[in-house]
């Protein structure tokens, strides 16, 4: 039988996979560079494969890279909740979370599980509004930390997360092709809103906002009607949606950026490891377009995926 892979091997070849540098890498492990490369001899020597191949200046995993990736972060996190679940001095406290409803729905079976498991004492009180919401409580003091949808003009956040923003429409409807385009936005001061018109506006597109919500079932419920044309993020899509693309008349729109936002907390360690655990959670997380999607259209969500990782360099996380 095979010795078992070593989990400090396997921690050091995320941190390559994360940072594209064996010499970065090495920092964050504290190894010499010379230590990190021979971890990965050995890695590669116990998997049979070859796990990295240069990209320019840059180690980019190859496809057994890729596929190793996904198990060894598994593996980190389990041995993660295993030592927490015999640590004596566990966190506990409560901490306030905040996150609009269309990335609860998604993102926070897989969070809140995670996290409890590993630290049970810990009690999360969870509070769903848009991100500009979030962020008002997070400067008052409210919110201990937020998920919430990136802005440069908003405030600091750790971006966790990109997601190609998505032009839906009815997949059982021709919504989109009225003469005076129905639409289904958030509030005006909605990124998603104004990122679809100033699409909206550069094509010469004739539309109306036929709704507007803060609530994404409000939003869904609009698209999966036939009343209405919006945009969601990849996470948000539902069977019954239809992706439009160029192809459909409809402009590209910039990635969706998720990211956390801390506030001023008493209990900055338990911050500290549900920020960890959400960013594990959601890097972890893909949309299984099988199950979810039903009758997306999936040329226009392959292309929109083909374009985000081309754009910005990263591996692919669905």
């Amino acid at each position: 039988m095979k010795a078992p892979l070593d989990l400090d091997q396997l921690q050091t070849f995320i941190s390559i996979a994360d940072t594209g540098s064996f010499t970065r890498a090495a920092e964050e492990v504290h190894r010499t560079q010379s230590a990190v490369s021979m971890q990965m001899r050995r890695l590669e020597e116990r998997i049979g494969k070859p796990l990295f191949e240069k990209d320019g200046r840059t180690n980019k995993l190859t496809e057994e890279g890729e596929r190793l990736l996904a198990y060894a972060r598994r593996l980190i996190h389990l041995n993660r909740e295993t030592l927490a679940a015999f640590d004596d001095q566990r966190l506990e406290g409560t901490i306030r979370i905040g996150t609009p409803d269309d990335y609860a729905d998604r993102f926070l079976p897989e969070i809140m599980a995670r996290f409890s498991r590993s630290n049970p004492r810990v009690e999360l009180t969870v509070v769903c509004e848009p991100t500009p919401g979030l962020v008002e409580h997070i400067k008052r003091g409210n919110l201990d930390l937020a998920l919430v949808t990136h802005n440069d003009t908003r405030g600091q956040s750790e971006v966790v997360r990109r997601e190609p923003l998505l032009w839906v429409t009815s997949a059982n409807h021709a919504t989109h092709e009225q003469e005076t385009l129905p639409m289904a936005f958030g509030r005006p001061n909605c990124i998603w809103r104004r990122a679809a018109v100033d699409v909206l506006d550069r094509q010469n597109r004739e539309y109306r906002v036929l709704f507007s919500s803060f609530s994404a079932t409000v939003i869904t419920a609009a698209v999966l009607s036939g009343l209405a044309v919006s945009v969601l993020p990849e996470c948000a899509l539902r069977p019954g949606m239809r992706v439009l693309g160029e192809a459909d008349g409809f402009g590209q729109l910039p990635d969706c950026r998720i990211g956390i936002m801390r506030g001023q907390t008493s209990q900055p360690e338990i911050v500290d490891a549900l920020a960890r655990h959400i960013a594990e959670s959601l890097d972890n997380i893909s949309v299984p377009l099988s199950e979810e999607a039903g009758s997306l259209d999936f040329a226009a969500l392959a292309f929109a995926k083909m374009k985000r990782v081309k754009a910005n360099q990263i591996m692919p996380g669905w």
